[in-house]
């Protein structure tokens, strides 16, 4: 699922972009936009991800973003600048990051069985645009039937702790999934093939290989 939920201003065209500034402290973030040959700036926002209950979960991840961005596009005003939150939807129910190790096992028994979407949003403020652009992705996750001794364990390697519903697709939560329908990197935190798309359609070219 794509959706737009803004329309850019004024975009410049036809230019490389080669270095973009990520609001966000995620390793994984990081990864897949240096995967594009980016140099990229790390500027976290400081911000805490506020859990919001009037706001459906897909709105929830198009709101963190947005502050997140609005934080540190100041401090950057000639950049590129990107933000991004991802929210795990049970039920229509928001999954955040766990407080600690009891509240992870709760998030994966609750998710134990069942299907539940992954909603990543970012927020991209570009060079020469007047308004920033937002996007958000959206991708349907299954997970096996899990044991007690299944969720124990992962919870005891600590992977959960830092990752919406307590898990992490692309490290040992592997095992926990039995089927994803839908956009891998949205699961990952960051729906990088929409990225690509959205720079291209707008005339930005990726960096050059070196």
């Amino acid at each position: 699922m794509r959706a737009d939920m803004s329309k850019p201003a004024g975009a410049s065209t036809g230019k490389e972009l080669r270095e973009i500034v990520l609001a966000s402290g995620s390793p994984r973030r990081l990864e897949l936009l240096r995967s594009l040959g980016f140099a990229v700036e790390v500027a976290r926002s400081g911000y805490d991800e506020p859990n919001d209950e009037r706001l459906a979960p897909p709105e929830l991840a198009a709101h963190h973003a947005r502050a997140k961005l609005d934080l540190v596009r100041p401090r950057f005003p000639a950049a590129a600048v990107v933000a991004a939150d991802t929210v795990v939807d049970l039920d229509g129910h928001s999954l955040g990051k766990p407080n600690d190790a009891r509240e992870a096992a709760i998030m994966l028994r609750s998710l134990s069985g069942r299907s539940h979407r992954v909603h990543s949003a970012y927020a991209l403020a570009l060079p020469g645009a007047q308004a920033p652009l937002e996007r958000l992705s959206t991708t349907l996750v299954r997970f096996h039937h899990l044991s007690e001794d299944e969720i124990a364990a992962y919870v005891a390697t600590g992977e959960p702790m830092d990752k919406a519903g307590a898990y992490g697709i692309q490290g040992r939560a592997t095992a926990l999934v039995e089927t994803i329908d839908g956009d891998y990197c949205t699961v990952v935190g960051f729906p990088l093939g929409d990225f690509i798309r959205t720079l291209q359609d707008l005339g930005f070219r990726l960096p050059s290989a070196k």
